[in-house]
């Protein structure tokens, strides 16, 4: 079984443009993300922007993550770019932060502030559990800590190049049902609109290698996420727990029924 990394390991190779692989979960389950953090992911990444849980939920699902035998550091998608939101995150533990609708490079600054103390951000001190691995000084905390931006909006595009330039941003993040939304899709996995995604895909990964971070991006499965690190894309989640649940659940009863019925 791999072994995991220290967060200052996992936003070391993070900035590296290392490949690295994640799992997403939407679900308050303590117990689902001790065992998924032991498969050997490189990280799991909590939503709190869509995700069934509070904050007592997303912070014992990073104590999970932490617990023996796990390879997997904790990340969280916020629920906006908002400091009081990204602060919280990072006090509870998180490795990292993603965070949503990026429009422009302001937005990336503002982010990026938020998850930097003075005089280098705002971020306010009190890293409560966080102190415990990642710091507790701020010089350490800024080398142990990683923030991702989401591009996923028809500005967030736009501006890609400019995003991807903003000093102290780590990487991006492509949340792929907006994107394809914002170029004109019908729903999130509208076809109609392929090659225009692949061409925003291709102009967002190009420009953050451009930039020297990070890319990232959502993934449905572990094929899809597997292909697109072959296209630039320097990490990748896999989602998530909700879906999967009902997958295996759908196929093993399509399988128990199937059997009775050739009785």
């Amino acid at each position: 079984m791999a072994t995991g990394r220290t967060p200052a390991e996992f936003t070391a190779a993070l900035r590296a443009r290392e490949q690295l692989i994640g799992y997403w979960s939407l679900l308050d389950s303590p117990v689902a993300a001790e065992r998924l953090a032991r498969l050997g992911y490189d990280y799991l990444a909590f939503d709190a922007q869509h995700g069934l849980f509070g904050y007592q939920g997303m912070l014992n699902n990073l104590l999970a993550t932490d617990t023996k035998g796990s390879t997997a550091v904790g990340i969280v998608r916020v629920e906006a770019n908002d400091p009081t939101h990204i602060g919280k995150a990072l006090d509870a533990g998180a490795t990292a932060v993603i965070v949503p609708l990026i429009d422009n490079a302001q937005d990336a600054a503002d982010a990026v502030a938020a998850v930097r103390y003075p005089p280098l951000g705002r971020r306010s001190y009190g890293p409560m559990r966080a102190q415990l691995r990642i710091g507790p000084h701020p010089a350490d905390t800024h080398a142990q800590t990683a923030v991702l931006a989401m591009i996923e909006t028809a500005d967030g595009l736009a501006d890609v190049e400019a995003i991807c330039a903003t000093d102290g941003l780590d990487g991006i993040y492509v949340g792929p049902s907006d994107l394809r939304l914002a170029l004109g899709a019908a729903t999130s996995t509208d076809p109609s609109v392929q090659q225009e995604f692949e061409q925003a895909l291709t102009r967002i990964s190009k420009a953050a290698e451009a930039a020297g971070i990070a890319a990232g991006i959502h993934n449905a499965d572990g094929t899809s996420a597997a292909h697109r690190l072959t296209q630039g894309y320097t990490f990748a989640t896999v989602a998530c727990d909700l879906i999967h649940l009902e997958q295996a659940a759908a196929g093993h009863l399509s399988a128990a029924r199937q059997a009775g019925e050739a009785r």
